[in-house]
């Protein structure tokens, strides 16, 4: 391998790392910051509804990718009843 290729993998590792070590919770909690940042003044409206369809549309199409399309573990996954998995993946249009 050269040296090239070595910076890159370094440099892949310690990005994977470092997103590894962030909870999802400052991940959020930034995105919110430079949302608010962003308002210049606005007053936005159905704010906790926005936030909630930002982070639910990502987090179901990844469940719904680990488990291969099973809706069943997916389900189990997230703690809801397969109806409302499947309520969810319609309202995202993430229908497998």
């Amino acid at each position: 391998m050269n040296t090239q290729n070595n910076t890159a993998l370094i440099q892949t590792e310690e990005i994977i790392s470092e997103r590894r070590s962030k909870p999802v919770a400052t991940c959020v909690d930034t995105a919110l910051q430079l949302f608010f940042m962003d308002l210049q003044g606005q007053q936005p409206t159905e704010l906790y509804e926005m936030v909630l369809q930002e982070v639910e549309a990502p987090l179901l199409r990844h469940v719904m990718t680990y488990t291969r399309g099973n809706q069943s573990k997916a389900a189990r996954m997230l703690g809801l009843n397969r109806a409302t998995l499947r309520k969810k993946l319609e309202k995202y249009d993430l229908n497998t």
